[in-house]
């Protein structure tokens, strides 16, 4: 599980420390509520938006609003420790980076600016969220000898995430996305396949990334990632999503970059929610070896072939129409 593990810090390094949460907009709210309790979070509804909670966690990882239209991505919430906020506030100034008006569907305390791409962010200050060790694989329980280690398929458990892990989202141009969050947020590169995605993690121990940025023709919302605690996890969570008629996605299979294990879920509005298992770690004290990793050999170790559909965005798409 996640921890408010305030004390691990990369010595000297300001830097914001978690991915607090995600906000997007979508036409329609029970069909988002059915497909993230599907999935297997805790949703709760607030009149106009939904709160996305994993079981038993008190922490809001992401808010879904009610909006017209298409899906969007309405802004990214990363949380800082308290000492670190005059600091960060000073950097972006030096940057030319101009304060945004806060989110109107948001509180206003903290940092509001936009990226390069127009996304809305906000730092403010909060627990941290973000692991400060590796997470750990769920306890199998004890099998007598002489009998089956599988529930019959009636009785397999509902999947639960027990976090969130990171966020994906397209832009029209990786380098300066990477480059954007660097500098004024201080997270920093984990790997890279050219210009064509990138991966970010927090100085302050996280996973293997918080934050990844992949090509587009502008920006938008690809994934989320969740955290599951087994193998056995990802699998059935992909044979949770496709029994209540999710029949879209990609996986199971294995990534290369990150290590993790994973299926994606797509949701009715084309982007993904993803089950994740045993993601990559980088602790406050190492520096990870970036690697600039060949594109045909970055993507999957093993897994089916990504359909079509999985790299396209339609948040895009729906702006074009307009």
């Amino acid at each position: 599980m996640a921890t408010d593990a305030t004390t691990v810090r990369r010595e000297g390094v300001i830097a914001v420390h978690s991915l607090d949460h995600f906000v997007f907009s979508v036409p329609d709210l029970d069909t988002a509520a059915r497909f993230y309790d599907d999935f297997g979070l805790e949703v709760k509804r607030r009149d106009d938006r939904l709160h996305l909670h994993t079981l038993g966690h008190s922490h809001r990882w992401g808010t879904v609003l009610r909006g017209g239209g298409a899906k969007r991505l309405q802004y990214l919430a990363f949380g800082a420790f308290a000492e670190d906020m005059a600091a960060l506030e000073k950097r972006m100034s030096e940057l030319g980076i101009r304060k945004a008006d806060p989110h109107p569907q948001a509180e206003t305390s903290g940092l509001w600016f936009r990226d390069p791409e127009g996304v809305l962010v906000h730092v403010l200050v909060a627990p941290k969220v973000s692991p400060a060790t590796k997470s750990a694989p769920s306890v199998a329980a004890a099998v007598a000898v002489g009998t089956g280690a599988a529930p019959a398929r009636s009785k397999a458990p509902k999947v639960r995430p027990r976090r969130l892990s990171h966020a994906l989202m397209f832009t029209s141009d990786v380098t300066r996305s990477r480059n954007f969050y660097a500098d004024a947020l201080g997270l920093r590169l984990s790997d890279h396949a050219g210009d064509g995605i990138a991966f970010m993690h927090g100085a302050h121990a996280s996973d293997h990334h918080m934050v990844a940025f992949a090509k587009s023709d502008g920006p938008g919302l690809h994934h989320s990632s969740w955290d599951v605690g087994s193998l056995d996890e990802v699998g059935l969570g992909m044979e949770q999503m496709t029994a209540k008629g999710h029949a879209y996605g990609w996986g199971v299979g294995r990534h290369v970059i990150g290590s993790n294990y994973f299926y994606y879920a797509r949701d009715p509005w084309g982007s993904f929610a993803e089950y994740s298992f045993d993601i990559d770690f980088v602790p406050a004290d190492v520096d990870w070896g970036v690697q600039d990793c060949p594109p045909e050999d970055s993507f999957y170790l093993w897994g089916p072939p990504a359909p079509d559909y999985f790299i396209q965005n339609h948040e895009t798409a729906a702006r074009r129409a307009a």
